[in-house]
């Protein structure tokens, strides 16, 4: 099996347009950037993908070995471009997956063009003189919690995480989409996400660089926000006035419109 076949690649728009490339988060799938990637096809050519372990992806293709760091994750980006020939790629990641971009473009700086992070976190834990909004103990009940019911511990997180209480069929989705993901590479790729700490790679990626941060988001609080565009050799930071940890999809047009507004940019 292929890359393109193995991460369910989809591709749409100017077949030769500059390449953007949208990367869901975890417990998702490509459908989370279906209100925010159509809206780039008439200028762009729009790659979606899902991880392997999530979406239509190969389940088989999924090795805890490899997956055990968001470097496997990274490199699979990187196969990505290289099998259909991509340059000067748009790179669109969320949450998680900002960090994967962030380790590819690290590798591979001349791939891209820019990197745009909505919700980004190099760091879950805080940390001595860094906050990233969970202490260890915290995290450590997250992912017990997840271990031992994590049908139920997606329908109590989906909705925290997704924000916007007065709109629960964002929760809603955010569940349902947790739920379509096997358990356990579900709580694998938890573990990872949440114990990863990413933070001294974010001086190699000079690329420019976007940090969408939602104004409030319990995932990645705007001091995360502030240290990622302090670490970057190119960064500009754009709060929000959305809420949550899923603007893409709670607030599609002011996330398309300051992505637009970046991409506009020299």
């Amino acid at each position: 099996m292929n890359v393109v076949q193995r991460n369910n690649v989809v591709l749409s728009g100017l077949v030769r347009g500059q390449p953007i490339l949208f990367a869901h988060g975890f417990g998702c799938d490509q459908n989370m950037w279906r209100y925010v990637a159509p809206q780039f096809e008439d200028d762009y050519r729009v790659i979606l993908f899902d991880h392997v372990g999530a979406g239509r992806s190969d389940q088989a293709a999924y090795d805890r070995g490899k997956y055990s760091s968001l470097a496997g994750y990274a490199e699979d980006i990187l196969e990505i471009c290289h099998e259909l020939e991509l340059r000067d790629v748009i790179f669109v990641g969320h949450s998680v997956s900002a960090m994967m971009g962030v380790l590819a473009a690290a590798e591979e700086p001349d791939l891209f063009a820019k990197l745009v992070l909505v919700g980004p976190s190099p760091r879950y834990l805080d940390d001595e003189g860094y906050v990233g909004g969970f202490a260890r103990e915290d995290i450590d009940g997250l992912l017990e919690s997840l271990d031992s019911n994590y049908l139920g511990w997606s329908g109590a997180m989906a909705p925290v995480i997704m924000g916007n209480a007065d709109r629960p069929e964002l929760g809603d989705e955010l569940t349902n989409s947790f739920c379509r993901t096997d358990p356990a590479i579900a709580k694998h790729f938890a573990r990872v996400t949440f114990l990863s700490d990413n933070r001294a790679d974010l001086s190699r990626a000079n690329v420019p660089t976007l940090v969408l941060q939602a104004s409030e988001d319990v995932i990645a609080p705007i001091e995360v926000g502030q240290y990622v565009e302090r670490q970057l050799p190119q960064a500009q930071l754009v709060i929000l006035s959305a809420t949550g940890h899923c603007p893409n999809l709670s607030a599609p047009e002011e996330t398309t419109a300051a992505i637009k507004a970046f991409l506009a940019t020299e």
